[in-house]
């Protein structure tokens, strides 16, 4: 067997997974997977589906080549297919029919193959355990050390794991060094084909409420809630706060004394972010002229999870906001489609004509009475 002893890779099960720190079948799967690789290499195709099993107390391996069975007459695939005649007695179109292989010598590719496969297998099943010790951690803030800024994504060492900060996740207008130790929202183990990936996050919605959480101590004993979030990283975050209390004003608890609270989060995640806290409300209404703060508002009509809001001319840019995004968070943070609509009381700059000016002026004395 040229460059492949299955005894030594036998013996080598439990000295792998003891180096490595991994369960013993992990391991043993990796080497098995191996091998049928390496028989696919020297003896079929690789489409066959190939499986090994190694008796790693004799060192011997067979493989089983699954192939499905057909209807007779029908052309087939020999590599995947077997016609119903072929298949042996007792079996029925569907049926998964395997041949046994006994294992006795491997080609020097395949060899190669094979050690590549252990290789590369090992290397995942040893990165999906490290991940698989924070799946308790998803949804908690930790500390990381910047190990690579690439055009899409940042990379992050945690220690035990590196995860990665996608462009979306990233805060805009933050300058990313490496060596720098930054506070990242652990958001999610994305698991592919390609392996698994630790998505860390700085600009999303769960890092600020975990940052407010490290400074409102309210928010642990039930005094204060956070109701929602909606947030444009980089640029401004609108958060709905509701007391549980009553005298206890929850934008006060938030904002703290002299701001020393909403402004330890600003550290955090850079000045040039602005962070609105408002109050929430069970009025679809009064929740719409809330969340349009720091506009005030003349009127707000709801229609099913639509809303017009009327402001007059000198707020009319505050509710919109610049490039839509007050009214744009508005909308995420309430869940309504805001319009905002320049109230009719509002003067008008252009030049009046007589009926208008008439007009104006039987409204003016209507509001005096």
């Amino acid at each position: 067997m040229e460059n492949l002893d299955l005894k030594q890779m036998s013996a080598m099960v439990d000295i792998i997974a003891e180096e490595k720190g991994l369960p013993k079948d992990v391991v043993l799967d990796v080497i098995e997977q191996a091998i049928a690789a390496a028989w696919r290499k020297d003896n079929g195709d690789r489409d066959m589906n190939v499986r090994a099993v190694l008796n790693t107390k004799t060192g011997e391996a067979d493989v089983y080549v699954a192939r499905e069975v057909i209807e007779d007459d029908v052309a087939y695939n020999p590599t995947t297919e077997i016609p119903l005649k072929e298949a042996g007695k007792n079996k029925k179109l569907g049926d998964i029919v395997e041949e046994k292989f006994k294992v006795t010598s491997f080609g020097r590719v395949a060899a190669m193959t094979a050690k590549q496969v252990v290789i590369q297998r090992l290397r995942e099943a040893e990165n999906e355990a490290v991940l698989a010790a924070f799946e308790d951690k998803v949804g908690t803030v930790v500390t990381g050390t910047i190990v690579k800024v690439e055009p899409k994504l940042i990379r992050v060492d945690l220690g035990k794991a590196t995860g990665i900060i996608p462009k979306s996740e990233q805060i805009d207008g933050e300058y990313y060094t490496v060596g720098n130790r930054i506070k990242v929202f652990i958001k999610n183990i994305e698991r592919s084909e390609r392996g698994a990936q630790l998505i860390l996050s700085r600009g999303s919605a769960e890092f600020i409420e975990y940052l407010f959480r490290q400074e409102v101590p309210e928010l642990e004993n039930g005094t204060v809630e956070i109701r929602g979030i909606a947030r444009e990283a980089g640029r401004r975050t609108k958060i709905a706060v509701i007391s549980t209390v009553p005298g206890i004003d929850p934008v006060g608890t938030f904002v703290g004394g002299r701001g020393i609270r909403v402004q330890a989060v600003m550290n955090e995640i850079g000045d040039k972010e602005k962070i609105d806290v408002i109050t929430w409300s069970d009025n679809a209404s009064e929740y719409i002229r809330e969340a349009l703060s720091p506009a005030e508002v003349m009127k707000v009509e709801i229609d099913g999870k639509k809303a017009k809001v009327y402001v007059t001319e000198d707020q009319q840019s505050i509710a919109i906001g610049k490039q839509g995004q007050n009214v744009r968070l508005a909308s995420k943070l309430t869940g309504y489609e805001i319009d905002i609509v320049l109230s009719k009381t509002t003067p008008k700059k252009k030049k009046q004509n007589v009926e208008d000016s008439l007009l104006s002026a039987i409204e003016e004395t209507s509001d005096e009475e």
